[in-house]
């Protein structure tokens, strides 16, 4: 009996497995109707727009800061500095004193030279009375000709003679304006390499201070040939700018194209231009190295972030998404900067491109627009 009862229970259990499975195939395959087909797999982009503006036309090269004017300041006497009258690297404007070299010789050589010519005057105005005297004479047969003519000689000798004699005092005084060195031009000096005392000469080859201006400055770099013809036009309309940024760091000056080159250099197809700016704050240092962008004119064009340009066997192309469809457009790319690509052809503007997502993408992609990255 236990066994057939056991039996029993047993085959119970299967015939409730059995009904139990078809029910479920039944109820799983009516639900899988409900549903009906699968909808398309869409895929979340981040989106631009084709924009048409005003874009420059630009060169980047690297650059050095120059002055227009620098002086080395020398001494033209054999002398001694009696005085130094700036700070070591201070800012000085045009006509300040410098220094003070010592006079005392020049001066007492003027004393002399004043001296002798007085003593000429006098002599000169001795000779012009024993002329007029003779002259008078001459008239009332009281003397002869002879001594007419010996006196206009002589008023006419030291005539010359106090002519030369204002000469070599002017020189003097010349040599005597030597002994006050003045500043040139307005910029900035350096370090003096005298102090007062020190014994000074025209031979020497270290000068007393450097002096650079430095407002205006220019910024000297080389851009290739080919864009020399394009450059030289934009001078001429006046359209031409030069910008000049310290690297690592944001400090920058504008300014124009001064001055191109006569030649092109034959080793590198490289021209040096030299551009003029400003430089009232003195952000450009003689001698710094900087980075320039040479902006030779601007034009309007269709511009797309350069991430949105991708490249394939065929050519260069961006996904075009309309009505939520991608679509691949291929493009010709200008030209590229600071992460914009010039569209040529392919593109008339507004339309919106595929930024990031790209690689999920083929021709007729259902997609949907999602929101910027972060910081993007």
């Amino acid at each position: 009996m236990k066994k057939r009862s056991f039996i029993l229970l047993v085959g119970a259990i299967v015939v409730a497995t059995a009904a139990g499975f078809i029910t479920r195939s039944s109820w799983m395959g009516g639900s899988s109707n409900a549903q009906g087909p699968q909808r398309p797999r869409m895929v979340s982009v981040e989106l631009a727009k084709a924009e048409r503006k005003s874009v420059p036309v630009d060169v980047d090269a690297n650059g050095i800061v120059t002055p227009i004017s620098s002086v080395a300041l020398k001494s033209r006497l054999e002398t001694t500095i009696v005085a130094v009258h700036f700070e070591d690297g201070a800012r000085v404007n045009e006509g300040d004193l410098l220094f003070t070299l010592d006079s005392r010789q020049i001066d007492a050589q003027i004393e002399q030279a004043e001296g002798v010519l007085a003593k000429d005057q006098a002599q000169l105005e001795g000779a012009q009375r024993d002329l007029r005297r003779y002259n008078d004479l001459v008239g009332k047969g009281a003397t002869t000709q002879v001594n007419v003519d010996n006196a206009r000689t002589q008023s006419d000798i030291l005539t010359g003679t106090i002519k030369a004699d204002q000469a070599a005092l002017d020189n003097l005084k010349v040599q005597k304006s030597y002994t006050t060195i003045r500043a040139p031009f307005a910029g900035r000096i350096s370090a003096a390499n005298v102090k007062v005392g020190n014994f000074v000469r025209p031979a020497d080859v270290a000068p007393l201070a450097v002096i650079n201006q430095m407002a205006p400055v220019y910024v000297t770099f080389a851009v290739p040939q080919r864009v020399l013809v394009d450059l030289r036009e934009s001078m001429t309309k006046g359209v031409s700018s030069v910008t000049a940024t310290i690297p690592g760091r944001q400090n920058s000056e504008t300014g124009k194209v001064a001055m191109v080159e006569n030649t092109v250099d034959a080793t590198t197809g490289m021209v040096t231009v030299r551009g003029i700016m400003s430089n009232q704050s003195e952000t450009l240092w003689p001698g710094t190295l900087v980075s320039t962008k040479l902006i030779i004119r601007t034009e309007d064009a269709i511009v797309v972030p350069t991430v949105a340009v991708q490249r394939s066997q065929s050519g260069n192309f961006v996904f075009v998404v309309k009505d939520g469809v991608a679509r691949i457009q291929p493009v010709s790319v200008d030209r590229t900067s600071q992460g914009i690509s010039v569209i040529s052809e392919g593109l008339s503007g507004g339309e919106s491109v595929v930024v990031d997502g790209q690689l999920l993408l083929s021709d007729g992609t259902r997609v949907e627009p999602r929101a910027k990255k972060a910081g993007a």
